[in-house]
């Protein structure tokens, strides 16, 4: 049996389409197994302090992830192994093991750096947060987690390199495991400790998946030292742009939770469960077609096949406006069953509810230009273009952090502004909105963003877009028609289900959803959809090639 599982696992999976959904597929189980994990923290801890000090003890952790980690991440290594891979295949394994080592040694040295400062570090990240409230303890005890996801990504670049991206879609299913476990065994033994030690065995989890096919592959030949480190320098060359832009992202984000360390308690922890519930469709549908089309990117550019390159990032960008806008309107419209059904339990209230499902809402209104970004930033790295997400990734900082100064100045001394936002969200009465302005503050900085990155993408590779518009209009008004259902829906249910209990919002929610799905894909259909018949023939020629594994190009049409 357990052969078996490992033959399936490591299967190789071909075509953009059909990868995306084996990606997008493992992401709805990873992403269901974090509402598990918030459902659990919200219930156990409510939108208080305790949140409020688990969730910024990340930030130290994540930004070292996002910048000194990245330096060897898969969007750095992956265009040159392409290219090693075709040139040299038998010096790939060893490359990454040298890679590996090198990695290991100098995460370490950071960290250790790190844990020896984090006191003053901390009074950085959060300056309104108690610091005699475990926060520096926390942190340390994070601080393995950047080591640990590091190795699971240069595992992880065979792994894509090889097509596996079943036991690449694994890892993070692990990962969710063992923060849960954390939560649920570890916490009422250890306290807050407890929930990081739990995060530490999920990263670890993340990695141990992947290491037996990792140090399975025979290297065929040693690499010498000179040509490891030519190569490495090619890869940082780079990777620093990119790791710059990362680092452009978290900088917002520990810009964003440093104001909100001094707004409301649990505002934090508020910003933060909307963030992770926006991370869902985020995850299934931007990061799940950004993950399956890079390879092939970055084969085709590597190769010299420009016409398929574009045409690849053309039908990739098409199929995220199709998915991302009915998602964003029918989670705007159920977003208080949402919020409801994944935390509304134990500790965590109807104030926070209805905090949560506003900010929830605002941060939807930047699904379709994070998850498109998320596809343009790769062309990029495909291409070997690492500065253009960069100067995306700062200009991403400075609007989002001063749009959400402005928008916080501005609600806090306009009453008649204030009372309009909560109205129009339905949180008139309920303290600490003021982090509702964060949270619109990030979504106009993303939607700047991958407006700008759009038009760069298609002047630098010749792209049409006109497509894109006509795409756009089709999937909105689709998508419109689907949500005016689904409310309707809502509205029609609500006196027949009993909406204090569990069964009864997941009744009602889940009814409206599907049907505002089905009348969405029904419009469209109507519409005479080409995105809808892509779908319907790659599922079909999955059906019918039965264990037969498309090529690529018959994916892209």
């Amino acid at each position: 049996m357990v052969r078996s599982f490992l033959s399936v696992v490591n299967r190789e999976v071909r075509g953009m389409h059909q990868a995306a959904y084996v990606l997008a597929g493992f992401a709805l189980g990873s992403q269901a197994l974090a509402l598990v994990r918030d459902r659990l923290l919200a219930s156990t801890f409510g939108a208080g302090h305790t949140l409020d000090i688990y969730y910024a003890a990340f930030r130290m952790p994540d930004f070292l992830f996002a910048t000194v980690a990245s330096l060897l991440s898969l969007y750095a290594l992956l265009p040159v192994l392409s290219r090693l891979q075709a040139q040299h295949p038998g010096l790939v394994i060893a490359f990454l093991r040298n890679t590996l080592l090198i990695f290991f040694v100098g995460m370490g040295v950071v960290c250790a750096v790190a844990w020896i400062f984090a006191p003053q570090i901390i009074t950085l990240v959060a300056p309104g947060l108690a610091q005699g409230s475990g926060l520096v303890m926390l942190t340390r005890i994070l601080l393995l987690q950047p080591i640990l996801l590091g190795i699971s990504n240069l595992f992880a670049n065979l792994t894509q390199l090889r097509h596996r991206f079943l036991l690449y879609s694994i890892s993070p299913l692990l990962y969710n495991l063992g923060i849960i476990a954390g939560i649920v065994f570890l916490y009422p033994r250890m306290g807050l400790v407890g929930l990081g030690w739990g995060v530490v065995i999920g990263a670890a989890l993340h990695a141990l998946v992947q290491a037996p096919f990792f140090f399975g592959e025979k290297t065929e030949q040693p690499m010498p030292a000179k040509k490891t480190f030519k190569l490495m320098r090619e890869v940082l060359l780079l990777s620093i742009p990119r790791t710059l832009s990362l680092a452009a992202n978290q900088l917002t984000l520990l810009g964003i939770i440093a104001i909100a360390s001094f707004l409301s308690v649990g505002s934090i922890a508020v910003f933060t469960f909307a963030s992770n519930l926006q991370a869902v469709p985020l995850t299934i549908i931007g990061v799940s077609y950004s993950v399956a089309a890079f390879p092939t990117l970055s084969r085709f550019f590597a190769g010299g096949h420009k016409e398929e390159f574009v045409r690849h990032v053309e039908t990739a960008l098409h199929h995220v406006i199709f998915w991302a806008l009915p998602a964003t309107v029918l989670v705007i419209v159920l977003r208080a069953y949402i919020v409801r059904a994944v935390l509304g339990a134990g500790a965590f209230d109807w104030s926070a509810t209805r905090l949560t499902a506003a900010a929830l809402a605002l941060f939807m209104l930047g699904l379709l230009t994070q998850a498109l970004f998320l596809l343009i930033a790769r062309a990029y790295y495909a291409s070997g273009n690492t500065k253009t997400p960069l100067v995306l990734g700062i200009l991403d900082i400075i609007i989002s952090i001063a749009s959400s100064l402005l928008l916080l100045w501005f609600f806090q001394s306009n009453e008649f502004f204030q009372s309009f936002i909560e109205a129009l969200l339905r949180v008139s009465g309920v303290p600490g909105t003021a982090v509702l302005m964060l949270v619109l503050g990030d979504s106009i900085g993303s939607i700047v963003q991958c407006l700008l990155g759009v038009i760069l993408l298609a002047r630098d590779f010749t792209m049409p877009i006109r497509g894109l518009g006509r795409l756009f209009f089709q999937s909105f008004c689709a998508s419109v028609i689907g949500g005016a259902c689904a409310y309707t829906t809502l509205l029609f249910f609500g006196p027949l289900v009993d909406t204090t209990k569990f069964l009864g919002i997941l009744s009602q929610g889940g009814v409206a959803g599907v049907v505002g799905l089905l009348t969405t894909a029904g419009v469209l259909f109507l519409l005479g959809s080409k995105e809808l018949r892509e779908i319907g023939g790659a599922f079909g020629r999955k059906l019918i090639g039965a264990g037969r594994v498309a090529v690529e190009p018959s994916d892209v049409v």
